[in-house]
């Protein structure tokens, strides 16, 4: 066992310039945990907000600060009690400590599950922080077969899946897209409208007889545009703007909502069946973490960006 391992740490708040990778004492297991070789790493976009201070008021940063959530690797130790996994395993799950951008990362057992053969590492590393938080966000809107639901960012990491999850259930879908986007929410039996001036018109036009619940993966701005088509509040459901929804009365119910492992199992079996897919944009190095979240932070990407450490 080597005696340290690789990882993404960020000593100030700001954009991807502070991002960096260092040499860092091997983690070693506590009771309850093994240690995880790391084989592929998702990146989300509430990551970049925790590295500018954005989300300060929800998660306290601690300087030298690591990152990451998603992750899917190889169990090389097991701590103290732990039963149900063996050196040599190979699973996916998640991180709390801001961890998994590395080399190797301690993680409980609680929040691993094996990963399918079916799922790339690719895959897998990408699955935790979309599936649980799609999975949130279409139950808070709670959606019946034949109603019509609005997806804003409906082509982007939790987007691709939300569509999807919503599609599966018998939901008509309109997803607010870019027209890049077209041929692959058509393919997956979604309605895209483009986003931009117009956009309640189009919506309207689309849905003469209402839109029955908006899922918001975007902005405020889409709250807002929610509240104006009448959807009532109960059935508007926003991942990122935590302070309309507060004003304005409406869900915010997102990942932490969901993060079990029951729900990443459903999850997980979900994508290894071929009921729905992840999109993988780009992979990345470990070591070009900032080229990474420069790629995310336009927010243009379909699907999911992933280190490879």
């Amino acid at each position: 066992m080597p005696e340290t391992a690789r990882a993404v740490r960020f000593d100030r708040f700001g954009g991807t310039e502070v991002l960096y990778v260092t040499d860092i004492p091997m983690p070693s297991p506590g009771p309850g945990e093994v240690l995880v070789a790391v084989r592929a790493a998702g990146i989300n976009p509430g990551e970049s907000g925790i590295r500018t201070g954005a989300l300060e008021f929800l998660y306290k940063t601690h300087f030298p600060c690591g990152q990451g959530s998603d992750l899917a690797g190889v169990v090389t130790a097991l701590g103290d009690g732990v039963t149900g996994f063996a050196v040599g395993d190979e699973v996916l799950g998640f991180s709390w400590t801001r961890s998994s951008h590395a080399t190797h990362t301690a993680v409980p057992v609680t929040q691993l599950v094996p990963k399918p053969p079916a799922l790339t590492w690719e895959v897998a590393g990408a699955l935790y922080v979309v599936a649980c938080t799609a999975y949130a966000a279409v139950r808070a809107v709670a959606p019946k077969p034949g109603e019509t639901v609005a997806v804003s960012a409906a082509a982007g990491g939790v987007g691709t899946l939300t569509v999807q999850l919503l599609r599966a259930m018998g939901v008509r879908v309109l997803g607010i897209a870019s027209p890049s986007n077209e041929d692959w929410l058509t393919a997956h039996g979604v309605e895209r409208i483009s986003y931009g001036e117009g956009l309640a018109d189009r919506l309207r036009t689309a849905a003469p007889d209402g839109i029955d619940a908006f899922i918001d993966l975007f902005g405020p701005q889409y709250v807002e545009l929610a509240l104006s088509l009448g959807i009532p509040r109960e059935r508007v459901n926003t991942i990122i703007a935590f302070e309309s929804a507060q004003r304005l009365g409406i869900k915010a119910e997102g990942s932490q909502s969901a993060s079990t492992v029951d729900v990443l199992a459903h999850m997980t079996a979900l994508v290894a069946d071929g009921t729905v897919e992840i999109p993988i944009a780009a992979t990345y190095p470990l070591d070009d973490v900032a080229k990474a979240y420069d790629e995310l932070d336009h927010r243009h990407t379909r699907g999911k960006i992933v280190l490879i450490p």
